[in-house]
């Protein structure tokens, strides 16, 4: 049975790769492996930067007097919706003021168009574009990872508007969960096209293996390290 069907909420039909229950259709060993992986890893490196995220959550705070995490409605495996967290790293009116960008900026319209960024956002703090270039501005996420919401590696998790741009590859993107790291992050994040992202998440998918997730995470080191594609 192949793709059929994505609803508003963004819930795929039953398909090629996706369960008649939104589950994503996968070994249970190789299931139960991936989870208890992400688990343990989830686990222990959250009790490692637990100080990390503390003293930037507090110095957001002190930036502005709001909160420091923020979550987002994000889609992931089966097409079902969660509440992404991240440290905030842009300013408190954040949608309001991209409403206004691209209502009186062209240039900026089009590239939000194309890519769902802005390479100059005026819309970040300056902690906010440290914490993007470092990557800690997605250490939250640790606590999705824990929750089932996502996993250590896979597609970076999208919001409503970005499903049309996945087109038919949109049941490619939710037969995994949504990654903390991926092959995005690893090989170019920002500098990449659009059509190239969703490329390097259909070629996830459909190669998965404990062994592709580990040589992703090791990668992702020296990717973070000298800010890869990070803007």
């Amino acid at each position: 049975m192949g793709f059929r069907t994505v609803d508003k909420s963004g819930h795929v039909d039953q398909g090629e790769f996706v369960g008649p229950n939104g589950q994503q259709r996968e070994k249970p060993l190789g299931r139960i492996s991936k989870r208890a992986f992400d688990v343990v890893g989830a686990l222990a490196l959250l009790i490692l930067v637990a100080p990390v995220i503390i003293f930037f959550a507090l110095l957001i705070r002190l930036q502005d007097g709001q909160r420091a995490v923020f979550s987002q409605n994000r889609f992931g495996a089966g097409g079902k919706s969660f509440k992404c967290f991240k440290l905030r790293s842009m300013v408190p009116n954040a949608g309001e003021r991209l409403q206004e960008i691209l209502a009186t900026d062209s240039a900026m319209r089009r590239e939000w168009e194309e890519t769902q960024k802005l390479t100059d956002d005026p819309r970040i703090t300056p902690l906010g574009r440290l914490l993007r270039k470092s990557s800690i501005d997605e250490l939250p996420q640790l606590l999705n990872v824990l929750r089932g919401d996502m996993s250590l590696v896979g597609p970076r998790p999208i919001v409503q508007n970005e499903i049309e741009r996945y087109g038919k590859y949109y049941h490619d993107y939710t037969s995994v969960q949504p990654g903390i790291t991926g092959l995005w992050q690893v090989k170019g994040r920002s500098d990449t096209t659009y059509p190239e992202r969703v490329a390097l998440d259909v070629e996830y998918a459909r190669n998965l293996s404990f062994w592709g997730d580990i040589k992703i995470m090791l990668m992702t080191i020296p990717a973070v390290l000298f800010s890869k594609g990070a803007h």
